[in-house]
């Protein structure tokens, strides 16, 4: 699989992940400038902004550990465009981080955090 296809598993384990925990899917790869959403979702009354990552292995790590301030704060914009150009207000919003792990029995662990700042 390419890096792409990877990331595309990934969100879409993600998105059917959501879906089972009574999520409403609003978006998926939102991109707005040079950045992306993965998947922008409706929890109740609260619209979750996930981030989605996905490894093969922990060869390079967990995947949460990819999580960094940077990405945090670049979520946090494109958020911000999503909620203008889509003229949403007085919204209760958070960042979530879906972390899925293949493992070696070809099961997927996968963490949901919520309301992250940074892992």
């Amino acid at each position: 699989m390419s890096k792409f296809e990877t990331g595309k598993f990934g969100e879409d384990l993600a998105v059917e992940f959501l879906k089972k925990k009574g999520y409403k899917i609003l978006a998926q790869n939102y991109r707005y400038g040079h950045g992306e959403i993965d998947v922008i979702a409706k929890d109740a009354a609260t619209i979750a902004f996930v981030e989605v990552k996905y490894r093969k292995s922990l060869k390079y790590g967990r995947p949460e550990e990819a999580i960094t301030q940077s990405k945090l704060a670049q979520v946090k914009k494109i958020a911000a465009a999503y909620l203008y150009e889509n003229n949403i207000s007085d919204v209760e919003c958070r960042i979530d981080v879906i972390a899925i792990l293949k493992k070696p029995d070809g099961k997927f662990k996968i963490e949901h955090y919520k309301n992250v700042s940074i892992i």
